[in-house]
């Protein structure tokens, strides 16, 4: 994917891209590229890769959840930043808080949101549970290619408000939702909206998952 098609594609999700945005972009590419060469942040490296499978793949959450209507936002398991930097740019109105188990990645990904000039937006280095146990709520819970379902309800329900929504992007995931709902009719937790598609151009499946508390 080339920049005139991310910036097509985005546009598609009803997104603007403005030339800031794409000079911001280019920092965090240049800025993975770089430090990947001494630390494992991806194995995508091509610059036409990480458009499609990192960056616009990060924006597909418009698919399923208007994020301009939330104030926080919570990534868990970040990474290398995906998708809470990358929602970070094209939604400005969001409180985020990337969360990765990785020391290096969370300096790597401070360090760099530094040199973004983005405010309200930081990296922890905390594990999910402990997250949990000092009570954080945020309105929107999203995770990409983490860890099983089962896991992963475990991990981000409890840190969702009431009215809030988990987002839960994955790939194929028919398996893992039926290996889930003990855990979900469990907890009274449900699936409000399901969107399948696939990456453009690509073979790659992706599933969003919407996941909320019952009343």
């Amino acid at each position: 994917m080339n920049k005139e098609e991310f910036i097509k594609e985005v546009e598609s999700l009803d997104l603007k891209v403005t030339d800031k945005e794409l000079e911001k972009l280019d920092i965090i590419y240049n800025t993975l590229v770089e430090t990947n060469k001494s630390m494992n942040l991806t194995r995508i490296t091509e610059k036409k890769d990480v458009y499609l499978k990192h960056f616009y793949d990060s924006l597909t959450l418009a698919k399923v959840y208007d994020l301009s209507k939330v104030n926080t936002l919570c990534d868990i398991g970040t990474g290398a930043g995906f998708p809470g930097l990358i929602l970070k740019i094209f939604y400005p109105n969001l409180e985020v808080t990337l969360v990765d188990s990785l020391l290096k990645r969370v300096n790597y990904l401070n360090n760099l949101i530094d040199s973004l000039h983005l405010t309200n937006i930081k990296a922890y280095h905390i594990r999910a549970e402990d997250l949990i146990k000092k009570g954080k709520k945020f309105d929107i819970v999203t995770a990409r290619a983490v860890a099983s379902l089962q896991k992963l309800l475990l991990w981000t329900m409890p840190l969702v408000n009431q009215n809030g929504s988990f987002l839960a992007m994955k790939g194929n995931v028919e398996e893992e939702l039926n290996l889930a709902k003990d855990i979900m009719k469990k907890n009274n937790w449900y699936i409000n909206k399901k969107e399948i598609f696939t990456l453009p151009s690509k073979e790659d499946i992706r599933t969003i998952l919407e996941i909320k508390n019952k009343a």
